[in-house]
């Protein structure tokens, strides 16, 4: 026996498989009843393994398999002569060509070297593309003239987001007109070799005589050597309903329902093709007798499709032309979802469907070319031997596993409902080429110069140097004119209003900003929105940007918005509406539900201190009982534009804005309430962890915090804003904390920290927060520890330092090149009563460090001992991949 002689593998009931060295698997099915022969070749390739811009190339490379190869060059006229029956077919996972003949050595030798010729040789040429390309468009062609096809291509493309069997087989119109010939030709050198390959014989035939010529035919052609790619996508569970309308001319309406269901070799699968076929067989299946016996729809169909992936089965009525499509759809629906809810499947419905599937097998192998060519089905699904487990499978079926299938997947979140509505006044917009660049640019004439802008110099001295300071009563302002490009100018505004019995309640000053822009004594407020736009404002009336040209109109808007505001109640209706939904969609997002897990457990001061963090359930509270004359009243009493700091930053004259900022902004609205800072204080919080379920959700977060005792004048704030940006708070991917959980271990897409030191007040805090998968929780809360724990232990490194340094003082500089950063850094300066030289001190202070002054700010904030942690996700995600979150 030499190296390539096929090796018997298995028999079952009279069928041996062999297999070759170079991979390829043989089936031969002997049986002398008939004076015929069949050869079938399955390739386990379909329209699943096309690629974008390939859609249909599977089934156009079938067509051009039968154009001939090197040693065979005319096979069908070779069939023509010798009166074989002949075919091939594509589906999802599968490609196969047969031969039917009349048994014979010299027809049995010649199939077989034309299918391993075909294998390794066929011509796949340009000029046989040029013109099975128009046929197989026509065959697109014909299947968009019929409703259901159209129907079963648009259903697919809805049931699945990304799996490839979203797409249907016969592909893309543009696809099959222009795929390229190396595209086919690479396909086909990388799927039809003889390891993706299962040949099967059946009929009359002499198996040692068969195994030989095979031996010779297949037996030079070399295992190869590439490997077939992976496949990793996996479709999403369903997440709610989904409905489609097709719109075309035609005298039939269709209603179509579709679920995605278990693949094949799943143990619900038999099941749910049984359940599917107890609902659509005619005349005794469930929805003929709802909608054809009561002459809602002329004809009823289910066709669960069997697939090595998760599928689907797509259920239809035909609808008459002008009947109520709507009342079909509803009762499908509902006959597809409730039946076996209402009335559970009988052992007599069950009986007769398993009686009609018993009969369908045996049919199959009594007749050896339907068996040949019927194995490629099961050949797809990865082994020809399913054919007698799946005989077994739907024997084995009860009718509790048909009533707990249809329950399972018969669902409203995993519907898909089309419509197929004719008309003769379709609305189509047909979206033309478009034109290639170099047209679209001789249509216009450019200008070579551009506006100029001024070379800025960001360092701190020439930002104090060009801006001008001035007060205007208890507002501090400062002006820094610069040429910018497009004369754009930015202007920040911070207004001081109220004190700690005013500011409890943290909805009412929310809805009243809000309700600034909602409507004034002459402006409703899309007159307002239009204002906007007309002055080319982009952002809020306490900061936005505009041009030189507009600015003084701007800043009079704005104050007019401040003083002249009438609280419309239809306004404020519709905006705590909104914001309760906005709230109310988010309330079970794991990102708020950890944040106000850590919001709890760090409110040092009472509800009903101003102090107080309200959780985001609390927030919508409040905002559910707020109340129009509350809002108004707190505008009337509380809101002023009298005291505070204001920075405008960009292009535009000084002077002019100064006089129309005393005339027109500050001071146009007074408040009754005095202003009193709120300030808060440091008081020591107890670590902790908690764990928060969150049911359903892909995504997890981990949070850490710890409070301590700083402000932003204290001599050790540049080295803890130093440690913040070594340990996760820098801009990069390259600090500790994301280089740990993202680079090294891949357990989350964003890593981060922040220190929040005060300008007023002691109450410092430093944050961590990671975005994980539910199954990553633990390990990701493990290996955050021990990275500080190492930081804590051993420290940091002079290298480390060094380019910390470098990358703070230079990030700080590009944010000082962007004029918002510097009109936002003027309101803070302001407010604390300092200029830039604060910046340029602190930067100073940075440099100087050492590496003792860091490690000693780390010793302060990230001892994981000392911090409290909060793990929100969900909990069933993590305990089935064996990685629960909620033990330390």
């Amino acid at each position: 026996m030499n190296d390539m002689t096929p090796v018997p593998v298995v028999t079952v009931e009279g069928m041996t498989e062999y297999r070759m060295p170079n991979g390829l698997k043989i089936v031969l099915y002997p049986d002398a009843s008939k004076p015929t022969a069949t050869v079938n070749m399955t390739y386990r390739v379909g329209s699943r393994h096309e690629n974008y811009g390939e859609t249909g190339m599977a089934h156009l490379l079938e067509h051009l398999m039968f154009k001939g190869s090197k040693n065979y060059p005319s096979p069908t006229s070779e069939f023509t002569k010798r009166g074989f029956r002949m075919n091939g077919s594509t589906w999802l996972d599968r490609t196969n060509y047969f031969v039917s003949f009349t048994a014979s050595d010299d027809n049995m030798k010649w199939a077989l070297g034309w299918q391993a010729d075909a294998m390794v040789n066929s011509f796949i040429a340009q000029k046989d593309l040029d013109t099975e390309m128009t046929v197989v468009r026509n065959e697109y062609e014909m299947g968009e003239n019929k409703p259901v096809s159209v129907m079963m291509k648009r259903m697919q493309s809805v049931l699945f987001d990304w799996h490839s069997y979203g797409r249907s087989t016969i592909g893309a119109r543009s696809d099959i007109e222009n795929v390229e010939i190396e595209n086919l030709q690479a396909f086909y050198r990388k799927y039809y070799q003889p390891d993706n390959a299962v040949l099967t014989v059946s009929g009359k035939f002499d198996p040692e005589t068969v195994l030989g010529w095979i031996k010779d035919d297949f037996g030079a052609i070399p295992k190869p050597e590439r490997v077939l790619p992976k496949e990793w996508t996996v479709e999403p569970v369903a997440d709610g309903e989904r409905e489609f309308t097709i719109r075309r001319q035609g005298e039939t309406q269709l209603v179509a329902v579709g679920y995605r269901i278990p693949a094949a070799l799943h143990d619900d699968y038999e099941p749910t093709a049984m359940a599917a076929q107890i609902l659509a067989d005619a005349p005794t299946g469930r929805l003929y007798k709802e909608l054809v016996e009561t002459g809602l729809a002329t004809q009823v169909f289910g066709w669960p499709i069997a697939a090595e992936k998760p599928g689907f089965v797509m259920f239809g009525a035909l609808v008459k032309k002008g009947d109520d499509i709507n009342i079909v759809k509803t009762k499908l629906v509902d006959a597809i979802e409730n039946a076996f809810a209402r009335t559970p499947a009988t052992a007599e419905e069950l009986g007769r469907q398993q009686a009609d599937q018993a009969t369908m097998f045996e049919r199959t192998l009594s007749d050896p070319e339907q068996f040949g060519v019927g194995l490629s089905e099961y050949i797809a699904l990865g082994d020809w031997r399913l054919f007698f487990a799946d005989r077994e499978m739907v024997r084995d079926v009860k009718p509790e596993d048909v009533d707990r299938a249809a329950k399972t997947y018969f669902v409203r979140d995993n519907r898909v409902v089309g419509l197929y509505i004719p008309t003769d006044e379709t609305k189509r917009a047909e979206i033309t080429a478009a034109p290639g660049v170099d047209e679209v640019l001789s249509r216009y004439t450019f200008s070579e110069k551009g506006s100029e802008a001024e070379a800025f110099d960001v360092s701190q001295d020439n930002i104090d140097k060009r801006t001008t300071l001035v007060d205007i009563g208890d507002v501090k302002v400062a002006l820094l004119p610069k040429k910018t490009r497009g004369e754009t100018v930015v202007v920040q505004m911070q207004f001081n209003n109220g004190n700690n019995e005013t500011s409890v309640n943290a909805a009412i000053p929310m809805l009243a900003v809000a309700m600034l822009s909602r409507g004034t004594d002459t402006l409703t407020r899309d007159q307002i929105d239009d204002k906007f736009t007309a002055l080319k404002m982009e952002g809020s009336p306490f900061g936005f940007t505009t041009d030189r040209e507009h600015l003084v109109e701007a800043l009079a808007f704005v104050g007019d918005l401040y003083s002249k505001s009438t609280f419309p109640e239809k306004e404020f209706e519709t905006l705590k509406r909104q914001t309760l939904v906005g709230l109310q969609s988010r309330s079970d997002d794991p990102r708020v539900k950890g944040r106000d897990a850590m919001t709890r457990h760090f409110n040092t001061y009472p509800q009903g201190d101003a102090r107080y963090t309200e959780t985001s359930e609390e927030l919508a509270a409040e905002v559910e009982k707020a109340t129009l004359e509350d809002v108004r009243n707190y505008w009337q009493r509380v809101f002023g534009v009298t005291k505070g700091t204001l920075a405008v930053v960009g292009d535009f004259d000084p002077k002019e804005v100064e006089e129309a900022l005393k005339s027109k902004v500050i001071g146009v609205k007074k408040a009754e309430v005095p202003f009193e800072r709120i300030v808060s204080e440091y008081r020591e919080v107890k670590p902790a962890r908690f764990v928060v379920d969150t049911p359903e959700k892909e995504n997890a977060v981990l949070m850490a915090r710890v409070d301590f005792a700083a402000n932003l004048a204290d001599r050790d704030m540049p080295a803890l804003i130093t440690a913040d940006w070594i340990l996760g708070g820098s801009s990069g991917l390259s600090n500790r904390i994301v280089t740990r959980l993202r680079q090294k271990e891949g357990l989350s897409y964003g890593a981060s920290s922040n220190v929040t030191i005060p300008a007023f007040g002691n109450r410092a805090k430093w944050s961590i927060g990671a975005i994980v998968a539910p199954q990553n929780l633990a390990q990701a809360e493990a290996s955050l520890k021990d990275e500080l724990r190492k930081a804590l232990k051993d420290g940091i490194t002079e290298q480390e330092l060094e380019e910390a340094k470098r990358g703070m003082i230079e990030n700080r500089a590009v944010n000082r090149a962007q004029d918002g950063m510097l009109a936002a850094g003027w309101t803070s300066n302001l407010e604390m009563g300092r200029t830039w030289s604060f910046s340029k001190e602190t930067e100073d202070a940075i440099r100087a460090l050492t590496v003792k002054d860091v490690n000693a700010a780390i010793a302060r904030i990230a001892d994981p001992d000392r911090m409290s942690f909060v793990l929100a996700g969900d909990r069933a995600k993590a305990k089935a991949a064996g990685k629960d979150f909620f033990g330390e």
